[in-house]
């Protein structure tokens, strides 16, 4: 009897894939040939967008019942750096004293490979096809514009009718150790440009211009004063952080004519993207009063809040970990975005998956212990979910 490939090996396989987005350097097709060995009907579906690259997708599922659980991820990577800075090279996938290195090992490869592989044990020991169905969901386009991956593929998928129970994305949510963190959500993302006017003019006749500089300074200080929230029941308090102010001023005899600041707000489920949007603006406006003149260009944005509350799906996922590592996992929503935003629109959805402490770094690694746990867990979490 044929054994099913490890982890490790389809880790390496993905990680000699040079797959910096948008560039997909064979790694849907090692993907590709292993889910339809197993059976999978899998579908290769390319999309565009004017001003963006045409990014390759992946969508593979096998049975055609309910329930349906999804694995979601992505096997596009963030670029190396300088090729001489890594211990082992990027893209070899070599294996020293434990550990699996490459970029890409943790974010996320290495989870893909885990899911992959836990898959095909557990359809190998039951016969072949789950009581529901299970589906691959894999972009190329996550670690940049996400624009012609997973928010498309997912459209593409709703319209032939699939129907997803619950999504599982091997995002690297662990901190310290395999098992300790589940993200069950994450903040949204709203980005903005802080305008001042003023009038410009010679320093040493100010009484003819007008200063944008200590003005935008002044509301800066307004907009941070007071917080836009407390924090609610699974959400840390969101966030504004000012990240730049710019004059575009040589001189030093000018007064500008306008300054400006960059900022981001991380804001959690007190708000939508609108009702956010208003409250900084109508602070803004308390701020300006009746002289200063002020406004926020919005930056277009797709980074929604979201939350899976925790209920029978995370006890299950917890319940797999635990059963591995002993570890009871904390339900977390804290870090940055991910493409679990868009697939929260369609399911309830969770992230796990390696520890994250060297993703996107120099010498990207991962123990090949954490890929055996990871691979152990995704199988528990199978055999929990079609009992």
């Amino acid at each position: 009897m044929t054994s099913t490939p490890t982890a490790l090996s389809i880790a390496q396989d993905l990680l000699r894939c040079p797959s910096v987005t948008p560039a997909d350097a064979g790694a849907l097709d090692v993907l590709e040939t292993l889910l339809k060995g197993a059976g999978f009907t899998v579908h290769r579906v390319t999309f565009s967008e004017l001003g963006t690259a045409d990014i390759d997708n992946l969508y593979a599922r096998i049975g055609d019942g309910a329930p349906h659980l999804c694995f979601a991820g992505h096997t596009d990577v963030v670029p190396p750096g300088e090729a001489s800075a890594w211990t082992h090279g990027a893209f070899a996938g070599d294996v020293a004293d434990g550990l699996l290195y490459g970029r890409g090992a943790v974010d996320m490869k290495g989870g893909i490979a885990c899911a992959v592989a836990a898959t095909l044990d557990y359809l190998a020991a039951i016969g072949g096809k789950p009581k529901g169905s299970i589906s691959f969901l894999i972009t190329g386009d996550e670690e940049d514009v996400a624009v012609n991956g997973t928010v498309k593929l997912l459209q593409w998928a709703a319209e032939r009718g699939e129907q997803f129970d619950h999504c599982i994305v091997g995002e690297p949510s662990n901190v310290e150790a395999i098992g300790d963190t589940i993200k069950i959500g994450r903040r949204g993302s709203q980005s903005g440009m802080l305008i001042v006017d003023g009038v410009q003019g010679h320093v040493a006749y100010p009484h003819r211009a007008a200063n944008p500089v200590p003005d935008i300074a002044r509301l800066i200080t307004a907009l941070n004063d007071e917080p836009l929230d407390h924090g609610s029941a699974q959400f840390q308090p969101s966030n504004l952080e000012f990240t730049s102010v710019d004059v575009g001023n040589a001189a030093t005899n000018v007064i500008p004519a306008q300054a400006r600041a960059k900022f981001n707000i991380r804001f959690n489920d007190h708000h939508t993207q609108e009702t956010l949007k208003a409250l900084v603006e109508q602070r803004l406006a308390v701020a300006c009063g009746n002289r200063i003149r002020a406004r926020i260009e919005w930056l277009p944005a797709n980074a929604d809040v979201f939350v899976t509350k925790p209920g029978a799906f995370t006890d299950l996922v917890g319940a797999a970990i635990a059963e591995v590592t002993g570890r009871k996992p904390n339900l977390n929503t804290g870090g940055g975005t991910s493409d679990a935003r868009f697939i929260a629109k369609y399911c309830p959805v969770v992230e796990f998956g390696l520890v994250g402490q060297t993703m996107h770094q120099i010498d990207e690694r991962t123990p090949v212990s954490d890929l055996d746990k990871l691979t152990a867990i995704y199988r528990g979490v199978l055999e929990r979910y079609f009992k």
